[in-house]
């Protein structure tokens, strides 16, 4: 249903929501889904010089250090492997599926990266460890628990990003870890420039991500959700956070007016077929006026829900703003 904060990942949330039907969560249909945003700040495209170093402080106050720069880096969340791609690096190991996409590694070349067993809410520590890495990447909050089995073998980094700031702060951070300072900075001045762009010419359309597997399915949100983090700046966004308790129902989404919908379809298991597919079941889905003017876009959901960094934004703000015209 709703859009936890993004200490949890929209995947994994979904899948454990049971019981919940379209037209029977969140508030009275009645009810606005919120006040009009105020203008955000202009994106700041100047970028600030990156220097090598052997220890940082991330924007979560986390301090990583390391003896050398590290080769063999093993990618628990797929804003690692994002991090990792602008930079011009491989991860010696992932239990992501984002670098099979065109515009990270590709189907062929993602193949040949070792895969860790067990998913991406337990992953094997054994696994992790045979790959000997410098340095293991995850979510803090979900692989947090990690920490005491790799303590001694390896270094572990939990992220927690929140917003897209955040992620530009990790992949500075990761630049400057790594010696990839030139590649760090080219990759955050584009996705600046691509930001900056976009923001100065905003759609007047009203804008809705949704994500899910079958008849559930859950807003993102700007807040904690760095993709719905975006739209704000880009188009009219006034979907808001209730909470970890709270939704938004079908109806108070007719009753707001969708123009734009970007559908985030999640497998799970035996699951199939598209999110947007399932949800034309229900007879209030064909009232909402992206789905009357055949303005749904069923979206590549690793990047759009779990990518998270600057590549993957930058392909989010290309497919949305294409179609915000």
């Amino acid at each position: 249903m709703l859009r936890a904060p993004s200490r949890f990942v929209r995947t994994w949330l979904t899948a454990a929501v049971v019981g919940s039907v379209l037209v029977g969560c969140g508030s009275p249909a009645g009810e606005p889904a919120s006040d009009k945003a105020r203008p955000a700040p202009k994106t700041e495209v100047t970028v600030e010089p990156i220097k090598a170093a052997t220890e940082v402080t991330d924007v979560n106050g986390v301090k990583v250090s390391l003896d050398r720069q590290p080769e063999r880096i093993v990618c628990l969340f797929a804003l690692c492997d994002d991090i990792l791609t602008e930079l011009g690096i491989v991860p010696t190991a992932t239990n992501s599926a984002l670098l099979a996409h065109p515009r990270f590694l590709g189907e062929g070349k993602a193949k040949e990266v070792a895969v860790i067993p067990g998913g991406f809410i337990a992953p094997e520590v054994e696994a992790i460890l045979s790959h000997k890495p410098d340095l293991v990447i995850g979510l803090g909050d979900t692989h947090g628990k990690l920490a005491p089995a790799l303590k001694g073998a390896t270094r572990f980094w939990a992220m927690q990003p929140e917003t897209w700031q955040d992620s530009v702060g990790y992949l500075r951070d990761a630049a400057a870890l790594t010696g990839r300072t030139a590649e760090g900075e080219k990759a955050e001045r584009a996705f600046r420039t691509k930001l900056a762009k976009a923001e100065k010419a905003p759609s007047d359309k009203t804008a809705l991500i949704i994500y899910g597997s079958d008849e559930n399915f859950g807003v993102a949100t700007p807040e904690g959700d760095v993709t719905a983090g975006l739209f704000p700046k880009i188009a009219e966004y006034p979907w808001k956070s209730r909470g970890v308790e709270g939704s938004y129902s079908l109806e108070e989404i007719l009753a707001q007016g969708a123009d734009v919908l970007f559908v985030e379809t999640m497998s799970f298991g035996d699951a199939d077929g598209k999110l947007s597919e399932k949800l034309a079941k229900n007879p209030l889905w064909s009232k909402i006026p992206a789905v009357r003017n055949g303005d749904v876009h069923e979206v590549n959901s690793e990047v759009w829900a779990k990518g998270r960094g600057t590549r993957s934004m930058g392909i989010v703000l290309d497919e949305a703003t294409a179609a915000l015209r």
